[in-house]
This record gives structure tokens, sequence and C-alpha cells, in this order.
């Protein structure tokens, strides 16, 4: 996939190359990291800023705090290409439960309804993906989400117990494989567009193959041409920065 324009005389820095403490980054920079489990992407941009010491940082894709992987921040004038990244397809690993739901679609809320699993081979659950889960499909944003409704966030009222009507929205599925599949566990790898709820594909798919089902794990694995075995890790970044202090 090609790199956008405006990110094409930018330095890309990754876990073989890093900018030296005190390096002036305000004519922009592009850094890519993995987002460890249990942090929020704000965490991460918070982190990064304070050992750049630059305030002009920003993400470009949120993940949850319970994904991993592939994280991109922008630094000085790259900021400006945030929206640009933000549109190019996204690939995950994702791992799938069947016979449970949860009201987060994924593991960060108890299941609060059990279901059988039926028979499926893996026949039927490749026809499943090819039929109704690729292209162009339609999702309903789940209530835990920070997307807005009458004046705020979806989480605010899922916290409360409530829920609100949310309109489905076309989101595009380029590519998914089944890569494994035992009794009641999922492999996917998926790649899609901006906008995609990989926990409501595998809550929807749950039900499309006749029982309930959650997103148990989430890696990012890319986005558009970068890649997250290229990504830095924190540990890397902290060692780097912080003994240069």
């Amino acid at each position: 996939m090609p790199t956008p324009p405006s990110l094409t005389s930018l330095p890309v820095y990754n876990r073989n190359m890093l900018p030296e403490p005190g390096t002036d980054l305000s004519d922009g920079a592009v850094f890519l990291l993995d987002k460890p489990l249990g942090w929020s992407s704000f965490d991460v941009v918070k982190f990064v800023r304070i050992r750049l010491k630059t305030r002009k940082t920003g993400h470009a894709g949120t993940l949850d705090p319970l994904a991993t992987g592939l994280l991109i921040i922008c630094a000085g004038k790259a900021t400006k290409s945030i929206s640009q990244i933000q549109e190019l397809p996204k690939r995950y690993h994702a791992c799938v439960s069947l016979g449970a739901s949860t009201p987060s679609q994924d593991s960060a809320t108890p299941p609060d309804a059990h279901a059988p699993v039926p028979d499926l081979s893996l026949d039927t659950v490749r026809q499943v993906l090819k039929e109704q889960f690729s292209g162009i499909i339609r999702q309903i944003p789940p209530m835990y989400s920070a997307l807005w409704k009458d004046g705020q966030r979806l989480y605010t009222y899922a916290r409360k117990g409530e829920v609100v009507d949310r309109e489905p929205r076309e989101v595009e599925i380029h590519d998914i494989q089944l890569l494994s599949f035992e009794q009641d566990r999922l492999e996917l790898d998926v790649l899609c567009s901006k906008g995609t709820y990989v926990r409501t594909l595998a809550h929807d798919l749950g039900k499309a193959l006749g029982t309930l089902a959650h997103l148990t794990d989430l890696r990012r694995t890319a986005i558009g041409p970068y890649h997250a075995d290229e990504a830095a890790e924190i540990e890397q970044i902290r060692n780097y920065y912080d003994r240069r202090r």
C-alpha cells in the first residue's frame, strides 16, 4: 500500500531507528509504536510526548486498552497528516470466543448472556465470513464506544446501564481469513476500513453462526504500509530516553 504523499519526506522512526534525545521534531516525524495491553492510546501519546519534549503530538487511530499492536504517533507538522493515516486500511489479528456475549462485545465486561455453540465446520464458518462479512457491511456501533450521542459519549450511557439507539454505519471488510477454529474459539485475520469495530464484527459473527460471541484478543498488525513488527516497544523507548536524561 502506498505511503500518503505528505509523509514521504518525513522521517519514520521505528524499533531500528529512534531520534537522539533533544532532536528538534517541529518539522514533523512519525513514530511506529507497539501499544501494550492495558494502555489507552492517549497513555502512549503522553508517554512519548514527555520523552520527546514536544507538546504537538497525536495518534492516528485509537486502539482500545485491551488491544495491542501498531499505534502511529505523529509529532510536529506531521500531525497535519493524521487524517490521511487514519484513512488507510487496518489489519488485525482477532480471537473470538463463541457461546457468550458481553455488554462491551469484548472481555472488558463479564458475559451477560450464554448460548450453546452449534456443531460448526470449517467450511460453514468460512462460508458465513465470505457471504456476510466481506465487502461493504453495516455495523451498529457498540454502546461501549467514544461516539457522541445527544451530547454524551456512548460509553457514558453504557456505564449507567442505559442503551440508546445508534444508526448503522457502513464499513468495508477488504479481506477476512479464518486462521483457526477449535470448538468455541476462532482466530481471524481482518483487513478493514477506517471505523470498523472488530469487536462488533465478533459479536455479529456469533449471531450469524447461531450462537453468541465476543472478542477476547485483538492485535493491530498493520496500518497501510506500516507494520507492527517494525514498531518500537514501550520499554525500548523508556530505556533509550530515560537513560540519556
